[in-house]
């Protein structure tokens, strides 16, 4: 096998991330494990995690990893931009048995992109293991999903509706499943998904170990997960530690809806600067928004869940390499996904709930680098914005002339 060469490596390669002065609230035994070396690894596994460009586990993988291929059922919750998706990733590779060719692990994500993204770096960690890893997920052909569960692969990280389909169909054989993972666990188990999860679960076998992860895990989906976790080990950061140490929060007062967009195009040079994710809540805003930057000359690239797969997929392609520097988006794009040059989030509209803000502004300031977050506030927003800033226990401050700086 040939040695790892850069081009594996996640942009931004080498990384630390430089997060070990949260404060956990963990179950009783939790041990801190602060190198890869100690955590008992797959040597193979080990050699795909450093040619990735990880140097030392982040916070959150220091606690996790263990409790999870030692076989316990996990709830982990960190901030975004902790290295989420890679422990999944070395969990599961570490887990998996790749002599033997059925699916062993089950990892269920809210978006096609966070499922894609996961299989990536999965199929990148674990190089060396040559394990099997699909993405099952809508709006990509049923034929090939067909095709690649009946040659047989270890692991298949999905959305909901396209895996229920494939078990259905008895395409996706679930009898040698041990492990169960719901990636941003909230929204899994909120009202849009929960029914299709608990359909999943049902096919699942009675001794499988189940994952929760997320960044956000409200009080009443930690209640719920009583109905199908045994006594989980809990590994959850304090709420007000969750707002992101290195993102500058702003807000810029904005009087009437209308002139958000005049204040946008006065933003758009400190925008290209680096690269930005402009979020609005409604696809049709989206639709809107870059249809008017696009006739007022600006370049903006527009993503949202109703656009082909294949569309999506070029425009996420396009956007991860740099051709495009400017993203307009609904929060199918807020959750998880991973584009390192991100260092400004502006939030067009304010978000509908509190948990998605820190979603939102998590797409900046990954691994621990410097990120700013913009929300345009009109005047009935102000209580939405103090709302936010009470709850993460933050402080979001007027945006400076020298925004430009900062980035």
């Amino acid at each position: 096998m040939a040695a790892p060469t850069t081009s594996r490596r996640a942009p931004g390669a080498a990384r630390n991330m430089d997060d070990d002065n949260l404060t956990f609230e963990t179950s009783p035994g939790v041990e801190v494990v602060s190198t890869f070396d100690q955590m008992g690894i797959k040597d193979d596994l080990l050699r795909g995690i450093y040619g990735y460009g990880f140097e030392k586990p982040s916070a959150i993988q220091q606690r996790a990893v263990l409790p999870i291929i030692n076989g316990r059922d996990v709830i982990a919750q960190a901030q975004s931009g902790t290295g989420k998706t890679s422990m999944i990733s070395l969990t599961v590779c570490q887990i998996v048995d790749t002599a033997v060719r059925e699916v062993q692990a089950l990892i269920l994500s809210p978006t096609r992109e966070l499922a894609s993204q996961t299989e990536r770096v999965m199929l990148a960690i674990g190089d060396y293991l040559n394990i099997q890893v699909h993405a099952c997920i809508g709006g990509k052909s049923i034929g090939e999903d067909i095709r690649r569960l009946e040659n047989g692969v270890h692991v298949v990280s999905g959305t909901p509706g396209r895996v229920c389909d494939m078990i259905k169909r008895r395409t996706l054989r679930t009898r040698a499943i041990k492990l169960l993972v719901l990636d941003e666990a909230d929204e899994m188990l909120s009202r849009g998904f929960k029914d299709q999860i608990y359909d999943v679960y049902r096919y699942l076998p009675p001794e499988l170990q189940v994952v929760l992860i997320s960044a956000t895990l409200p009080h009443e989906i930690l209640e719920m997960t009583s109905k199908f976790m045994t006594d989980p080990v809990r590994i959850l950061v304090k709420r007000d530690e969750l707002t992101l140490e290195g993102i500058k929060q702003f807000f810029v007062a904005v009087e009437k809806e209308e002139w958000k967009f005049d204040t946008l195009c006065d933003l758009y040079d400190t925008l290209t600067i680096t690269q930005a994710v402009i979020f609005c809540n409604t696809k049709r805003k989206v639709d809107w928004l870059t249809e008017r930057m696009r006739s007022n000359n600006f370049t903006v690239s527009a993503m949202h869940g109703d656009m082909p797969q294949q569309e999506r997929d070029a425009i996420m392609n396009e956007f991860r390499s740099g051709e495009t520097r400017v993203l307009i988006t609904t929060d199918v794009w807020a959750r998880g996904l991973d584009v390192q040059q991100v260092s400004l989030v502006i939030n067009y509209d304010l978000p509908n709930n509190r948990e998605l803000y820190i979603h939102r502004i998590g797409r900046s300031g990954r691994f621990g680098r410097k990120g700013v977050a913009i929300n345009f506030v009109r005047k009935d927003d102000i209580r939405i914005l103090r709302d936010i800033e009470q709850y993460y226990s933050t402080q979001i401050d007027e945006m400076p002339m020298n925004v430009a700086d900062l980035i």
